[in-house]
């Protein structure tokens, strides 16, 4: 039945309006309990009939009404089936059983109403977590405004304790940040200026100033919403499977039931009267009610329970096909690792410090933009080292830089820099020692010179996440293999970090085209392949897989659009999440359908041996259509096993140090 759903109505419609879809069965019921006992009691026939119709118009206008609509559009569905099993048992004087019949078809729907509202609420408490105003900067006070009218470019002020209106980055102050509701991630993130915060999450003990990026309407908390309510209407292979079947199948039961009602009375093996009960009967007990819900409702709880983790997946057929990868192709860099590069290691030659190598080379990085510059004096910072008083510091295009620190000539550079010419030092076999070192351990490697003379090296890397190789093990857990690296970085770094995080094989200096050919064959090697990328350099190879996986940070344009799954978070455990949704969601699927076509087995020469009334085929058949809907409710209680818990390999990956 269509009843209008209690989760789509306002939040200001009535209590009775709300639970309608339980108040209308209950009501029902009253007036069937009624009118039985009036009919027992020896009342005037008026009492109970009254009754007794009033019964059968509150439970079953809906199902009368749907039924002959898809009548008139020669559609038979199961409303119809229902509507014309409680008006034959009414025309041979089995009311009380047309009526119990609708009362329970009634409840059996509201009931399934009620649960499947529960898998919404999932979602739809995400957009309650938004505030409704905001506290925006105008002129040179804050005033409290609704988050309607703020605009992009407004400075909104987040104090302790209050939740974020807008997507935005931080202008300033410094604040710990719960984005739990949508990264999934369980241990508040801290948040400075440069930092991107999202609307609905929980701001710590520290004030922010936010500048906004997204209007409310294009927060992203409010795209999850729209992308996993759009999702909800896509429809898995199983669930198109099974809606084939019903178009057949459910003119055959109206067939069964003609032959039912006519064929025993024609060779006198039961009366009119008798044949057309257990017709009514097989009916009932032979429509697909509960099949028609069972990959639905698992559909839709399985997407709530990924969203709830800040897994979007974006429709039930994508559920569904990643339940079925055994293979994996990842990207590098920003996948695998996390996507900027890092101080790996410092070595110093002829025994000179190493607080003094790095200050050296921070001191003329401080005047270079380039990644690696912003590496270094990270690095210095982290070891509260500070940069000296450099001078006349210039780029070397390709190879360096050059300049005076503490009032002497200074170097810094790739090992090409250093070949005797414009003043630079040649390199001596320590300093070639050191560099091979580092680029043996996967590093970026550069010399610093000072005063003529080589003082060190530094070794800078793009190292993985610190959970990739808990991550790996995990997919390896699950039986996925292989799981493949696909990048364009050289076969050296590459096989280092392949290493570093488990994964089964590495194909490097690939460019995009190669990519393709490289998903391309593996899906011919294991038919179905997922490939998880960063949503903007893999497009193709995404695309190309039978699930493309977006590592999206926070949701990003790119990995909500343009992905079958997105990762709100960067965290490579809720890939491992992801797969175990997806196949705990398959599972439950195939337990939905032998409940549901069990039950149909059972009833239907039950019904034929005249075994069963129809009041007890109601009974069993709606009792099917719950179990299948709350079956599928668990999956919004899916826990994934603790990381690294009983899992082969699951060391972490060695890191830099601190810096």
């Amino acid at each position: 039945m269509s009843a209008t759903n209690s989760e789509d109505l306002p939040d200001g419609a009535s209590w009775v309006r709300r639970h309608r879809e339980l108040l209308e069965p209950a009501l029902a019921a009253a007036a069937l309990l009624a009118a039985w006992m009036l009919e027992r009691s020896g009342a005037h026939p008026g009492f109970w009939g009254t009754l007794y119709a009033v019964s059968f118009a509150v439970a079953g206008y809906e199902a009368l009404a749907e039924g002959t609509r898809a009548a008139m559009r020669l559609r038979l569905d199961v409303d119809f089936l229902m509507a014309v099993a409680a008006i034959g048992a009414a025309a041979i004087g089995e009311y009380a059983e047309g009526a119990m019949l609708l009362v329970l078809f009634s409840l059996g729907h509201g009931l399934e109403h009620y649960a499947m509202g529960q898998a919404r609420k999932a979602i739809r408490a995400l957009g309650r977590l938004t505030p409704t105003v905001a506290w925006v900067r105008r002129g040179g006070a804050f005033v409290e405004v609704p988050v309607a009218s703020v605009t992009v470019g407004d400075v909104v002020r987040i104090r302790p304790s209050e939740r974020v209106p807008m997507d935005g980055t931080v202008e300033s102050g410094a604040s710990s940040v719960d984005q739990s509701p949508i990264t999934g991630e369980s241990v508040p993130v801290e948040k400075g200026p440069g930092d991107d915060v999202f609307a609905g999450t929980l701001n710590g003990d520290g004030m922010l100033e936010v500048r906004v990026t997204r209007l409310a309407a294009d927060s992203t908390v409010a795209r999850m919403i729209r992308l996993v309510e759009e999702a909800q209407g896509q429809k898995s292979t199983t669930q198109r499977y099974a809606e084939r079947f019903t178009r057949i199948y459910v003119p055959c039961v109206v067939a069964a039931t003609i032959l039912m009602w006519t064929v025993p009375p024609a060779f006198g093996w039961l009366t009119w009267a008798d044949s057309f009960l257990r017709a009514m009967t097989l009916l009932v007990g032979a429509s697909p009610c509960a099949l028609a819900i069972s990959t639905p409702a698992a559909v839709l709880a399985g997407v709530a329970r990924a969203a709830r983790a800040g897994i979007l997946i974006k429709g039930g057929a994508h559920l569904e096909s990643l339940g079925a990868i055994r293979a994996f192709a990842m990207d590098k860099t920003g996948t695998l690792t996390a996507g900027r590069p890092a101080l790996r290691r410092v070595i110093a030659i002829d025994g000179t410090p190493e607080d003094r190598v790095l200050a050296v080379a921070a001191s003329l990085e401080e005047h270079s933009t380039h990644p690696l510059a912003h590496a270094v004096l990270a690095a210095a910072r982290s070891r509260g080292i500070a940069a000296r008083p450099a001078t006349d510091v210039q780029a070397i295009r390709g190879k360096g830089m050059s300049g005076t620190v503490d009032g002497i000539p200074a170097r810094l550079g790739a090992l090409r820099l250093f070949d005797g010419t414009d003043g630079a030092p040649e390199a001596t076999d320590a300093a070639r020692s050191a560099i091979a070192e580092l680029e043996a351990e996967a590093c970026t490697a550069m010399l610093v010179a000072h005063g003529g003379r080589f003082i060190g090296a530094v070794g800078l890397i793009d190292g993985p996440r610190p959970e990739a190789r808990t991550a790996v093990a995990a997919l390896h857990a699950l039986g996925v293999r292989p799981l493949v690296m696909l990048t364009g970085d050289n076969e050296r770094v590459a096989r280092a970090v392949g290493d570093l995080v488990g994964v089964d094989e590495v194909r490097a200096s690939l460019m995009p085209e190669r990519k393709i050919e490289a998903v391309r064959e593996l899906l011919s090697a294991h038919r179905s392949v997922a490939m998880v990328g960063d949503g903007v350099n893999d497009a193709p190879a995404l695309a190309a897989a039978t699930v493309g996986i977006a590592m999206g940070k926070s949701g990003t344009d790119v990995a909500l659009e343009a992905a079958d799954v997105a990762l709100m978070s960067d965290d490579l455990m809720r890939l491992p999440m992801a797969v175990g949704i997806s196949r705990a969601a398959r599972a439950i699927v195939r337990q939905n359908v032998a409940i549901s076509m069990g039950m149909v087995f059972v009833l239907i020469p039950l019904a034929v041996a005249g075994v069963v009334p129809v009041w007890l085929a109601v009974i069993m058949h709606e009792g099917s259509t719950v179990a299948v809907v709350l079956n599928s409710l668990r999956l919004l209680g899916y826990r994934a096993p603790a990381p690294g818990a009983d899992l082969p390999g699951t060391a972490r990956a060695p890191q830099a140090p601190p810096g």
